[in-house]
């Protein structure tokens, strides 16, 4: 597993990775190298056999605060247009297996962006999610108002976006912004008790549901379930699918390899 700077990686053990950012004295703000870093990390574990799904996190008191705003406030709009973090956020995008979010406390600007990366997020009580870049004459540039308005909806994401004021635990799970809340110690163990849960599935079945669910935020209904139905159609091929139904009828635990 490869070093890194802003980041912890530690696993796979029990097929799960738990990556966790670690800039405690600038609250976990994400500069381009963190941004790299997680992206390579994901990489690895988009490539890991070994590896069925992520979780990623803070600290108890703050998943990020935002992006680094010293790294932005020299660059110009052509300095913005070779800005290497677009392509970064692509890759964190495509990471193609179960990626699960644990957050405590901040998580802001480009923070709140990330954990809208995750596929499951399991939020702490404390937890405050936002999207203050008006407050600094800007927009948020990494799906803080794509993402947000398909998570929470027009008039909840217009009321973030505009006034920069971020909600609360209770309110993000109420708009759907998190799965799950919990008292702030127990957020990490949920979450990668979630991450083995869903990680001893069949690996095929996870890339290909995680895939459809995602095409609803993006494809008209009728293409959705046209692509839902070849997906469902294809896994009957696959090894897997004929071993998770002779287990279950053996009444058995199923044995997955990923064919």
């Amino acid at each position: 597993m490869k070093a890194y700077e802003d980041l912890i990686a530690a696993g796979p053990e029990a097929r799960v990775r738990l990556i966790t950012l670690n800039r405690p004295t600038v609250r976990n703000a994400l500069r381009t190298q963190t941004l790299a870093e997680i992206a390579a990390a994901l990489d690895e574990a988009a490539d890991d056999p070994a590896t069925g799904a992520v979780v990623i996190a803070g600290s108890e008191r703050c998943f990020a605060a935002g992006a680094d705003i010293r790294e932005m406030a020299d660059k110009g709009p052509i300095e913005l247009l070779a800005d290497p973090r677009p392509r970064l956020w692509k890759r964190i995008a495509a990471f193609p297996k179960p990626l699960i979010a644990a957050v405590n406390g901040y998580a802001f600007g480009a923070g709140c962006e990330l954990v809208m990366h995750a596929d499951i997020v399991i939020a702490g009580d404390g937890a405050q999610l936002g999207q203050p870049e008006i407050n600094l004459g800007i927009i948020p540039g990494a799906g803080g108002t794509q993402r947000l308005a398909r998570i929470v909806g027009k008039s909840r994401a217009m009321q973030m976006v505009l006034s920069g004021e971020p909600v609360d635990a209770a309110t993000a799970l109420a708009c759907g912004l998190v799965s799950e809340v919990l008292p702030a110690p127990e957020v990490l163990p949920r979450a990668m008790a979630l991450a083995r849960t869903i990680a001893a599935k069949a690996p095929l079945a996870l890339r290909t549901a995680k895939e459809a669910v995602l095409m609803a935020e993006e494809a008209p209904l009728s293409a959705a379930l046209n692509a839902e139905r070849t997906a469902f159609v294809v896994l009957a091929a696959s090894q897997d699918r004929n071993e998770g139904i002779a287990a279950f009828l053996d009444k058995r635990p199923a044995r997955y390899q990923g064919r």
